[in-house]
């Protein structure tokens, strides 16, 4: 396929899937589409970003993928160093703990169990640790490098361009692209606010082609991946024929058979609609879009005590959410009403669980029948 970003990162489909799963970015990217190992869960520290990249070396065929950290343009002391989870749970206010506690209680859920989060971890969205995490990075045949939050920190942009690797970044809005063109990116990901995650108020419908005619007009060939509710080929070929050069997916990935979300949590996907997603801080601490539950409605209630700001909302949300699936896998069917996942709204078009490789053939099929229809469409009956 003729796509600038297909000749940037060495593949003839463009279609990006994000994942926190490694196993599904390896079978993506040896299905035809491009993986993102999306680096930016509550566990990931350099050491272990370099078990997960060597992992995906050995099992991607050689073929072409991504990684995404996110390093938040905008947090407070993000320059501070040495930073763990635990010196962080320290500052978390006594009446944000008890709420916690009690909305974890009254769906029968233990707040004395051991979970995953309660080891001690250095954290990546503060500075050090996040150049670390570009410079593992870079020890793999990493295709394009991706920042999440913002503006990449410049570290990142200088690193990654002397080794050759182009530098991505997510934006909300056209004065987004703007700020980050000056920065020195070379690939846009503009995503709507039907996203998963961390998304602006724009749609994508709209975003998309007020990005590339923006870039058009300054003379701009920096590539514009669209991004936002994007589960089929067809809509694929829509946002490419308003001027993409490819398609950023995550949700869609979410319930595939390699994916690694709790059984229940995929369950719950699988039965979601379009209108099961809402906007809230309560996951992160800043706004994203993800799945309604009992958490984000008790945090969006009158009796919270107001959400904390990244990274403090994420670490309360993260360990809640461990507990609620281990006593999911206890037998607590009440405790499944508190899970959530980040997620778009194209999760309401997404009915049943399919392999990774499924879902790029999907893509592929899809992606040409738009083609072909869009073509008869321009067929002149003779007179």
């Amino acid at each position: 396929m003729q796509s600038k970003f297909c000749d940037l990162v060495g593949i003839e489909f463009p279609l990006v899937a994000f994942s926190h799963c490694r196993d599904v970015v390896a079978a993506v990217s040896r299905a035809g589409g491009f993986g993102v190992f999306g680096a930016t869960n509550g566990k990931m520290t350099p050491d272990q970003l370099k078990i997960e990249l060597d992992w995906i070396d050995a099992h991607v065929d050689g073929r072409p993928y991504g990684l995404d950290i996110a390093v938040p343009e905008n947090m407070a002391d993000r320059d501070a160093e040495a930073v763990t989870t635990k010196a962080l749970e320290a500052q978390i206010p006594d009446g944000h703990r008890r709420f916690v506690d009690d909305l974890l209680a009254r769906h029968g859920i233990a707040t004395d169990t051991a979970v995953d989060s309660d080891t001690d971890r250095e954290i990546g969205h503060f500075l050090d640790t996040a150049e670390r995490m570009v410079d593992e990075g870079l020890r793999h045949p990493i295709r394009l490098f991706v920042n999440a939050l913002g503006k990449p920190p410049q570290f990142m942009i200088d690193k990654c361009h002397a080794a050759g690797v182009p530098v991505g970044a997510l934006i909300g809005s056209k004065e987004h692209a703007m700020r980050q063109l000056e920065a020195g990116i070379d690939v846009l990901v503009a995503q709507g606010t039907e996203a998963a995650a961390h998304c602006g108020e724009v749609s994508t419908m709209v975003l998309v082609p007020e990005v590339v005619r923006a870039l058009e007009a300054m003379g701009s060939d920096v590539p514009v991946l669209a991004a936002g509710g994007i589960v089929t080929g067809r809509q694929m070929a829509a946002v490419m024929a308003m001027g993409a050069a490819g398609a950023w997916t995550g949700s869609v990935w979410l319930t595939t058979s390699e994916s690694d979300v709790h059984p229940a949590v995929r369950e719950r996907l699988l039965a979601a609609r379009s209108r099961d997603t809402l906007r809230s801080r309560a996951m992160t601490g800043k706004t994203a879009r993800q799945l309604r539950s009992a958490w984000n409605e008790a945090w969006e209630s009158k009796d919270s005590p107001g959400m904390l700001p990244m990274p403090y909302q994420y670490l309360l949300t993260h360990r809640a959410l461990l507990l609620a699936e281990k006593s999911v896998d206890g037998g607590n069917d009440a405790a499944r009403a508190m899970l959530t996942e980040g997620v778009g709204q194209g999760i309401g078009m997404v009915a049943s669980a399919k392999s990774a490789r499924t879902v790029v053939q999907e893509f592929m099929e899809d992606f040409a029948d738009a083609l072909e229809r869009m073509s008869g469409l321009m067929e002149v009956e003779p007179c």
